[in-house]
C-alpha cells in the first residue's frame, strides 16, 4: 500500500483566494469584453488612418486576451473557479460605446477607449484592493494596469491634435 497522498489543489488560505478572485474577476470580465468589442471595432473601421487603427485595435485584442488569460489563470492557481463564459460577460460586463457597424476612426477609438477606462476602474480597485490580500495577485492587476495604459496612450495618439 502507497503511504503518497494526493497533494491538495493549492496550499492557499481560502480567504486569501476568495478575496484575490473578488477583486480579479471584473478584470477578466471587462477584459474579455474589451476582446470581443474591440473585434467588432477592429472590423468595422472606416477613415484615412483606417490600417493604422485596424492593426492596432488587434494588437488591443490581442493583449486583453493575454491578459484576462493571466487574470484568470491566477484565479484558478488559487483554487477557484472563473466563469467568463459569453453569456457571463454579456450579463456582468459594462455596456459599450462600440458601434454595430462601421463607423470613422475617431468614434472607433473614442469607444474602445472608454473601454479600457471601465476595466482600469475596476484595476485600480484591485490594485488598491489586493494590498490588503496578496500582493502577487496585486502584481498581476499591476502588470495588467501598465500594458493597458500603454494601449490607451496609443489610442489617444490618434486623437490627440
Amino acid at each position: 500500500m502507497s503511504t503518497v497522498q494526493t497533494p491538495a489543489a493549492t496550499t492557499v488560505d481560502p480567504t486569501m483566494a476568495a478575496g484575490t478572485a473578488q477583486f480579479l474577476s471584473p478584470v477578466v470580465i471587462g477584459l474579455e469584453a474589451l476582446v470581443v468589442n474591440g473585434k467588432q471595432a477592429h472590423w468595422h473601421v472606416r477613415g484615412s488612418n483606417f490600417i493604422g487603427v485596424h492593426e492596432l485595435l488587434d494588437s488591443v485584442v490581442a493583449h486583453a486576451q493575454d491578459w484576462a488569460d493571466l487574470a484568470a489563470e491566477r484565479i484558478v492557481a488559487l483554487g477557484l473557479p472563473i466563469d467568463s463564459r459569453l453569456s457571463t460577460v454579456a450579463a456582468k460586463a459594462k455596456a459599450t460605446e462600440v458601434p454595430a457597424g462601421f463607423a470613422q476612426s475617431d468614434v472607433v477609438i473614442r469607444a474602445v477607449i472608454a473601454d479600457i477606462d471601465a476595466v482600469l476602474v475596476d484595476l485600480e480597485a484591485a490594485i488598491e484592493g489586493l494590498n490588503e490580500v496578496d500582493m502577487s495577485s496585486q502584481d498581476v492587476a499591476i502588470e495588467i494596469k501598465r500594458g493597458l495604459d500603454k494601449d490607451r496612450w496609443f489610442l489617444f495618439a490618434h486623437l490627440a491634435a
